[in-house]
């Protein structure tokens, strides 16, 4: 089984391309992790995993996803090798994602709510499509 489930910021915003053969939309971009531990009087250290996103999860991951924002990601490990201009053969590891969430807490995407009218228009904002709230999780029923 190759399953990897990552939680983490975005070091910069998604790189978009698209192949050469059939024209499909790969987004990458790289995660910076925080290890679970960290040694004792040390600041804890982060592993920077590059993620690539092919067709309508980049197209998401390229419109929405912006540096420093958390994100999760659920995809496999892949490995790949090609070889350079003078010959030499590369090899990189890479996280193919298969599905992409925004990880950020509700109070640090508050800002971003309030830009929901700029975002989507001031039309689908008012269309009752999205609701906007203000308050805290106090007032949540559950």
């Amino acid at each position: 089984m190759n399953k990897v489930i990552l939680m983490g910021r975005l070091t910069k915003d998604p790189e978009v391309r698209y192949t050469q053969t059939n024209n499909t939309l790969v987004a990458s971009f790289s995660l910076a992790v925080n290890r679970r531990f960290a040694r004792q009087g040390e600041e804890r250290q982060a592993d920077f995993i590059n993620i690539v996103a092919w067709s309508k999860t980049g197209e998401f991951c390229s419109k929405y996803f912006k540096k420093g924002q958390q994100v999760g990601v659920i995809g496999r490990i892949q490995t790949r090798t090609w070889d350079d201009e003078q010959g030499q053969k590369r090899y990189v590891t890479e996280v193919v994602a298969e599905e992409a969430y925004f990880a950020d807490s509700r109070r640090d995407s508050e800002a971003g709510n309030a830009n929901l009218e700029n975002t989507f228009g001031e039309n689908i904002a008012n269309s009752g499509e999205f609701q906007v709230t203000s308050g805290s999780d106090d007032d949540l029923p559950f």
